[in-house]
């Protein structure tokens, strides 16, 4: 299928020149500040001053959670171990039962304790332990939307260094499909991007560029991404009209990928755990992952990558 619309979006909040409003102080807020201010004993004390006064609500729950990622960060594992499994543990007597994505905090508390939880048993040389702990919870919330960040903290395990996981190009946007199989031989840049991610944004002239310089020594870049249900302000939109817009978008903030192809489809965001984005995969010229990168790459880091690769050939 082909696509050829040219119009972009531009989404404004707010009247022109009008002050935007500060956020609002949550108790989450407070609590990522303190983390990051490598401020763990005050983030603990607002965490446990709330639950005095307002019990396990779920965004004590998901502060605690994030109480599990800063002690992981300081280097206190056993701290974060215990934090995570609380917190987990905590979250699902909260849901009694109901889907966790019943409420959003709650899934979000579950989402980060399994990470920290493996990240744990990482730091303690325990890696087939984590894997088989990320696989039994990829079970057992596979559909839900914890599923592409339990993905991603397997694939950041197990994938450099293997083939790379097919492409599902059943539809796509561009001029010609293709498969991992037809830019074999290439080194390639798999691009996951989202029509709403501003990273992504900034990712993508990087990559225009790059191209740009090595596309003669053989990189390819391919750039899959998905349907979300929504448009822009988070309108929703039925598959047609969000197709519509998704191409809007490349247009706009893309244009370098008009002639390359887009595979459109949630299976691969699923499969590469793409629950950040940008995800960036660098596979060699045999398909093998060389890097699974979740999160933005400077234009440094991304040469320095491909030009090791590149200069193989």
């Amino acid at each position: 299928m082909r696509h050829s619309i040219g119009v972009a979006l531009v989404v404004v909040a707010g009247a022109v020149g009008a002050a935007q409003a500060p956020p609002p102080v949550t108790l989450l807020s407070e609590v990522r500040a303190a983390i990051a201010a490598h401020d763990l004993a005050r983030a603990e004390a607002l965490v446990a001053r709330q639950r005095v006064a307002r019990g396990n609500t779920p965004e004590v729950l998901e502060a605690q959670s994030w109480l599990a990622r800063g002690a992981h960060s300081e280097g206190q594992p056993d701290r974060a171990e215990a934090f995570a499994v609380d917190a987990q543990k905590l979250a699902l007597a909260r849901l009694a039962g109901r889907p966790v994505d019943s409420d959003a905090q709650l899934a979000a508390a579950i989402s980060n304790a399994i990470e920290v939880q493996a990240q744990v048993a990482t730091a303690r040389n325990e890696r087939s332990e984590a894997i088989a702990f990320l696989e039994r919870e990829l079970r057992t919330y596979r559909d839900t939307s914890l599923s592409k960040r339990i993905q991603k903290n397997i694939n950041l395990l197990t994938l450099e260094g293997h083939a790379a996981p097919a492409l599902d190009t059943s539809e796509w946007i561009g001029p010609a499909r293709a498969t991992l199989a037809d830019v074999k031989g290439k080194v390639v840049v798999l691009f996951f991007w989202a029509h709403w991610c501003p990273d992504c944004k900034i990712q993508g002239p990087i990559l225009a560029k790059l191209r740009e310089r090595y596309q003669s020594q053989g990189l390819a870049i391919v750039a899959p991404t998905q349907r979300y249900g929504y448009v822009a302000r988070g309108a929703r939109a039925s598959a047609e009209e969000e197709l519509r817009y998704i191409v809007r978008i490349r247009d706009e903030y893309y244009p370098f990928l008009a002639d390359l192809p887009v595979p459109l489809s949630v299976a691969n965001h699923q499969r590469y755990g793409v629950s950040s984005t940008p995800t960036v995969v660098i596979l060699d010229r045999q398909g093998m992952v060389r890097l699974y990168h979740p999160g933005r790459m400077t234009e440094a880091e991304l040469e320095l990558q491909l030009r090791s690769l590149l200069d193989t050939h």
